[in-house]
């Protein structure tokens, strides 16, 4: 029997190589040891998340991810609860993984709202172990991190004796030669298991130097009784935080809320004060940045620039309360930015689709990002199935070009038109297939998608600008829809899929550049209005939209054009591809 055959697309999830676990898996964060491996460690177990038996396992890997072996068990499968595990390496070659232990057997634990839950891998202590063997075995004994309590921990319905938390960040080492952990308090539990959470942190002057796990010292920041906590006016949730250090010495943390955006803080001075928590944005009191009740992590590259990793939408803000919540769904596709250091602080790129899977209710979440000779990759997990993947290094270059390259694609280009003022027409080549039907032959090859960029001032009159349909409705048509906004409709004769820019994103007399982008591949219909991908803004869970799997193409007839009344068309292009954000950006300071 052969193997499967890989999707040709790296951002499809089943394009990555799978790492091996016990069915749940959790958390599959890499640190390169000095031997030369990968090491991975994740939590794992037979049952669901949170089962007994849950525990933390690592695997080396000698081909980037390709295979894995050596298997370890840092925690048996038949201790207590062993849970969301984090390594941190030092320049001597030595491992620590971090994580969670339920020492005391604790069976159960108290809601705030009188209730119980029987899952028990989010309290006990902090504890780690060690490797000096590149991970192949680990130190027998485990040793106990002290966290200072906090305010939330006091005022718990065990008034602290029994203390809720968890860790998903990534351990860095600052310039100043110490290590920083990241740890999430809980205050309460109860709707949506965590129903009170912030931030901490814990900083160790000597743990990358000291050998003696005796002497390792620990101090729990940020000082005071109160954690990285949501934004004023925000809900009680504030939790995963992940941290980077800038050029100056300064931390930035972004972390997950219920509000619609993720939070942010920057420190000054290492941890001990914080910034008060605001809504991460694109840029400092800009356009904020959408993301629901899901994992967001920031990584520092070797360029000293930035990648995060988000789901660019609002999530729970706009369905909380009825009865299609579910705060922890729509994680795919994942979407990632680029940032840049500008006076002090980071400013984050357009995003672009990093991984998806053609079946939205797949997820993806709690990734590592690897870096190594130039080349990037990124681990996920569905929780069922954790993969790595080797990412298209060209995708990553692309969200960093955006801040200060103005540079035009002709690749794919189907038709262009300088002007459209009247009624026009013209013969369209034949786009790319969306997908090739299964029992039927076509001469046209399949490709990436559909793309039409112009430069349009419209007058505020619904117009049907294009228009390549047959009699049988089969083509697209690009509407103007009188409110403000583009509608483009694809219909491939037995279903239609349609999409529109945000309300009001285009104002009626002003010139805008508008890229809409049909992604065949990631199922994904967007548009790029002056250099910015819509978010749907406050009125809309998602900016982008979902292209029927099954749309098969949009090739009609003659392709109509008609100049709006009292407004105009210009710069009109189409693609027969999907053009990345990035390129469209790229026009838009090009034009």
């Amino acid at each position: 029997m052969h193997a499967p055959t890989k999707p040709a697309d790296s951002r499809h999830i089943d394009a990555g190589n799978i790492i091996p676990s016990e069915g749940y898996c959790d958390q599959p964060y890499i640190v390169k040891t000095d031997d030369g491996a990968w090491l991975v460690t994740m939590t794992t177990g037979t049952g669901e998340e949170g089962d007994p038996g849950q525990h933390i396992v690592t695997y080396r890997s000698l081909d980037k991810g390709k295979t894995w072996i050596d298997k370890a068990a840092v925690e048996p499968v038949d201790g207590p609860e062993a849970s969301y595990s984090a390594l941190y390496k030092c320049a001597y070659g030595r491992v620590y993984c971090f994580y969670n232990y339920n020492s005391d057997r604790v069976p159960e634990v108290k809601r705030e709202d009188g209730g119980v839950y029987k899952r028990v891998d989010s309290l006990g202590d902090y504890v780690f172990k060690y490797s000096d063997d590149h991970g192949k075995t680990w130190s027998v004994k485990r040793h106990l991190v002290p966290v200072r309590s906090f305010a939330c921990d006091r005022e718990n319905v065990y008034g602290g004796k029994i203390r809720f938390f968890w860790n998903v960040g990534r351990p860095i080492t600052l310039r100043d030669g110490s290590a920083l952990l990241v740890l999430h308090k809980v205050g309460a539990m109860g709707k949506g298991f965590f129903a009170q959470s912030e931030g901490a942190f814990l900083k160790s002057a000597n743990l990358p130097t000291e050998r003696d796990p005796e002497k390792i010292r620990f101090d729990t920041l940020p000082e005071g009784e109160i954690g990285l906590r949501a934004p004023i006016g925000g809900d009680r949730i504030a939790e995963e935080q992940t941290v980077v250090e800038l050029s100056d010495g300064s931390l930035y943390c972004v972390y997950r809320t219920i509000d619609g955006y993720p939070a942010c803080s920057y420190s000054r001075d290492g941890g001990k004060k914080w910034s008060p928590p605001a809504y991460a944005a694109y840029t400092p009191g800009g356009k904020k940045m959408k993301h629901p009740r899901a994992a967001n992590f920031v990584w520092k590259c070797g360029n000293g620039k930035y990648l995060y990793w988000y789901h660019n939408h609002g999530g729970a803000k706009f369905i909380r309360g009825t009865a299609e919540w579910q705060p922890y769904s729509d994680r795919n596709p994942a979407w990632i930015a680029g940032g840049v250091e500008k006076d002090g602080f980071i400013h984050w790129s357009q995003p672009e689709i990093l991984l998806y899977d053609p079946d939205s209710f797949v997820r993806m979440s709690y990734p590592d990002l690897v870096e190594e000779d130039g080349r990037f990759w990124v681990t996920e997990t569905q929780k069922t199935v954790a993969r790595i993947h080797d990412i298209d290094g060209s995708l990553v270059r692309g969200l960093w070009d955006q801040f200060d390259k103005a540079v035009r694609s002709e690749e794919g280009l189907l038709l262009s038109k300088d002007r459209v003022e009247g009624l026009e027409s013209a013969a369209l080549p034949s786009i790319p297939l969306f997908k090739k039907h299964p029992s039927q032959w076509s001469p046209i090859p399949e490709g990436t998608g559909l793309t039409i960029e112009c430069t349009a001032r419209l007058a505020g009159a619904e117009t049907l600008l294009l228009d390549n349909r047959a009699e049988t409705g089969k083509g697209f048509t690009l509407v103007a829809t009188g409110a403000g906004s583009l509608r483009l409709t694809l219909c491939d004769g037995r279903g239609e899929s349609a999409w529109e820019t945000d309300p009001g994103a285009l104002q009626a007399g002003k010139e805008h550049h508008v890229v809409a982008i049909a992604d065949s591949r990631a199922k994904i219909l967007m548009f790029v209005v002056d250099g910015v991908l819509c978010d749907g803004g406050e009125e809309r869970q998602f900016g982008w939209g979902r292209l029927l799997p099954e749309l098969l193409d949009v090739n009609g007839g003659n392709l109509r054009m008609q100049g709006p009344k009292g407004g105009s068309v210009r710069g009109l292009k189409i693609f027969g591809r999907a053009l990345r954000v990035s390129e469209a950006v790229g026009h838009f300071k090009a034009r």
